[in-house]
This record gives structure tokens, C-alpha cells and sequence, in this order.
């Protein structure tokens, strides 16, 4: 009977207490990025609810949690560097490095664990006659935190002998650096599709482009035993406006084939980015397959076809696995053991209970979009993964014909 009130913690409880934590986390550590935030408030909430002998005791112990991160604001003690091993290369400036044989690199973006440069490469030449511009990634395998591996990233890139003819961005080479540096190269493009929703510069002939290119990059990603763990607009790359598309950074991607991914049945849960996450992996599963890039897959659709910049499922501001869950709940409904029979199987489902959602018509969640743009979504965004479609299937869907 002592964990009867569990069961009374409802999803509304919980969704509170995780935002109330990583909010004050948020502020006693400025800078931190909001996944950082997530993160840190989901294991104090879980760990409220396992230790607390009451419901009145969760609830203490959550407000505790949060009355001592802003009490660190308050007493002005030195906040800890969180994101310390992000600050990978301090002596390079934003423009004018020189990288290997690279000279003059121009910094102009950033990952979690890694810095990107642009520059011209002096051995090569464009189509134009004019020196080829490459993307130098810059990593330190020592400093990287599971899943992230620049190391296997490599060896995944490697393995791809038909990379470009496949949608799959092409790694020209790599090398090391002084201080346990390893630098991937690749082409560079000009254009990423998160800035094109953004600017809504994507024509209806494009959109089939991108969409198509994505779907036969990751059709034949699959077929290789290769899952890429984080499929969204950011890592999905332009050469032109027209297109193609290619598939970017593969340092969280799992290949079945690499001693260095985790066995298949024991995957990490931390992959995938806040709104692109699909429901297995928020309630815990670790044997996940190649379907997990398809709702990922299918998020990107709906912005490409209809939303733009809208993402199809809220995380809220500081990516909560459990905003996310209702946001997908709200959308397509709250599913049940019949709609979701997998879910039985999962280790978190079951642990709490949810608000019965009915769910939208799929007209009002992509109005204005033609109906064949609004199935293949439809049939991608599926909380059964055995029920959504394949890359290889969602290449022949008529809307990217």
C-alpha cells in the first residue's frame, strides 16, 4: 500500500515539478543549455518519487530541490562551468585560423562537443575553377560524453563507399591535430534546412527534393545497419536551394557493424533531439531500431510540407521529455495498449497516469497542405514502429515522386 500515492501523482504533478527544477537550474547556472536543464530536473523529479513516502513528501522534496538552486543565486556562491568541456578550442579566433593545411578558417558554427570551421582547400578546385570551400569539423575525442563519438563517426563515414550518390554527406578526410584534436572534413554547404523553414524559402518542388533525398539516405543508412540517432532539420544539408539534400553528422549515429556502438538490445536513451524524440524512447526503451529516424523523419515532413518553422510536438522551453509526451498525446491522442500494443513491453509505460487526450483531425494539425503531403506525414508519425513506414517505402510515397 506505501505506493499507492504514486499512482495519484498526475501527469500534470509531474510535468510541473520537472519545469519548476530545471527553471531554477536555468538560473543558477546562466548559459546552460536547455537540455543540460531537462536533463537535471527529470532525475530529481524521479528521484522525489521513488525516495518520498508520501505524496506531501514528493512534493517537499521537489521544492527543496528547487529553494536550493535559487538560494545559490541569492548567495551569490560561484556557479560551476557546466558546459566547461564545451569550450574545446580557445585559441582559435572566429576568423583567420589555421587548421592543418587550411588557412584562414572562418568559424561559423557550433555542437555540443565539436566546432565548425569553413575554409578553402589549397589541393582542390570547384567545378568553377575556383578553390573548393570544405567544412573542417573540429572534435577531442577525450573530452565527448556518451553517445557521442567523433571516433566511430568517422569509421561509420568510412564504411560508406556510395556516400554522395546516397544522400549522405561525404567525408573527404581527417586528420589530428596538436592537444588530441581530430578534424573531419567535409564539403561544404551552403544551405541547411532549418534556416530554409525558417525563411520559408523552400519551393513545392524543393520540399519533394528534400524530402526525397532525406528518405533515400536514410533507406539506404538501414540497409547498412546504421541508425543516425538525430535526424532534424539542422542536419539536413543544401548544396543549392534545388537541392539535393544530404545527411549530416553521424557523432551520435549507431551502426550494428561498429564495436564502438552499444550492443543492439542495451542502446542509450540520450539520443534524438527534444521535438524530434519518438515515443519509445521516452518511455525507456533501449532496443529501439531504425523506425526511431523515421518518426524523427516524419516530424521533419510536417515542416516541410506545411509548418516551417513550427516544430509538429512541443518540448516547451527547456525540452521536457514530458511536455513532449503530452504535446504528442494532445496531437494524436493518448493511446492505449490497442492503438500501442509495444507499449506494454516498454520499461517506463504504465508507471503513471495519463490524461485521455482524443486527439486532432490531421486536417486541423497540417491545414493547407495537399492531401498527399498530409498522408505521407500521417503515416510516418506512428506510435507503433512496426506500423510506420520504412525509409525504402517512404520513397515511393507519391508525394515525393
Amino acid at each position: 500500500m506505501a505506493d499507492d500515492w504514486r499512482k495519484s501523482v498526475s501527469f500534470s504533478d509531474r510535468l510541473s515539478a520537472t519545469s519548476e527544477i530545471a527553471a531554477a537550474y536555468k538560473t543558477a547556472n546562466p548559459g546552460c543549455q536547455s537540455s543540460e536543464a531537462s536533463k537535471f530536473a527529470r532525475s530529481k523529479e524521479e528521484t522525489a518519487r521513488k525516495e518520498a513516502l508520501s505524496l506531501q513528501e514528493y512534493h517537499q522534496i521537489c521544492a527543496k530541490t528547487v529553494r536550493l538552486l535559487v538560494s545559490s543565486v541569492e548567495s551569490k556562491k560561484p556557479i560551476e562551468d557546466h558546459h566547461v568541456e564545451e569550450h574545446i578550442f580557445p585559441n582559435l579566433p572566429h576568423t583567420g585560423a589555421i587548421i592543418g593545411k587550411y588557412i584562414d578558417a572562418e568559424h561559423f558554427a557550433d555542437g555540443l562537443f565539436s566546432e565548425v570551421f569553413r575554409a578553402a582547400d589549397p589541393d582542390a578546385q570547384s567545378s568553377h575553377g575556383t578553390p573548393r570551400v570544405v567544412a573542417l569539423k573540429m572534435t577531442t575525442p577525450g573530452m565527448e560524453r556518451p553517445p557521442h563519438d567523433s571516433e566511430r563517426e568517422v569509421r561509420i563515414l568510412k564504411g560508406i563507399s556510395t556516400a554522395q550518390e546516397n544522400n549522405i554527406i561525404v567525408l573527404i578526410e581527417t586528420f589530428r591535430q596538436a592537444g588530441g584534436h581530430l578534424v573531419l572534413v567535409f564539403p561544404y554547404m551552403p544551405h541547411g534546412l532549418d534556416l530554409l523553414l525558417r525563411n520559408r524559402r523552400l519551393t513545392p518542388a524543393s520540399r519533394r527534393t528534400v524530402l526525397g533525398g532525406l528518405f533515400k539516405g536514410l533507406a539506404f543508412l538501414h540497409s547498412q545497419g546504421i541508425i543516425h540517432r538525430d535526424i532534424k532539420p539542422d542536419n539536413i544539408l543544401l548544396s543549392t536551394l534545388e537541392g539535393p539534400a544530404y545527411i549530416a553528422d553521424f557523432g551520435i549515429a549507431w551502426s550494428s557493424t561498429d564495436a564502438g556502438s552499444e550492443p543492439a538490445d542495451r542502446k542509450i536513451h540520450d539520443v534524438g533531439t527534444t521535438s524530434y524524440r519518438p515515443p519509445e524512447l521516452l518511455f525507456g526503451s533501449s532496443s529501439y531500431n531504425e523506425k526511431l529516424d523515421m518518426w524523427a523523419a516524419g516530424c521533419v515532413a510536417a515542416q516541410v510540407v506545411c509548418l516551417n518553422r513550427q516544430t509538429l510536438f512541443d518540448a516547451g522551453d527547456v525540452g521536457s521529455e514530458l511536455a513532449l509526451i503530452r504535446s504528442i498525446f494532445q496531437t494524436l491522442g493518448t493511446p492505449d495498449e490497442t492503438v500501442w500494443p509495444e507499449a506494454e513491453r516498454l520499461p517506463d509505460w504504465g508507471k503513471m497516469n495519463f490524461t485521455k487526450y482524443p486527439g486532432k483531425k490531421w486536417e486541423d494539425i497540417l491545414p493547407d497542405v495537399e492531401a498527399e503531403g498530409r498522408d505521407l506525414v500521417k503515416q510516418l508519425v506512428v506510435f507503433e514502429t512496426a506500423d510506420r513506414l520504412s525509409a525504402e517505402d517512404a520513397r515511393k510515397h507519391p508525394y515525393v515522386q
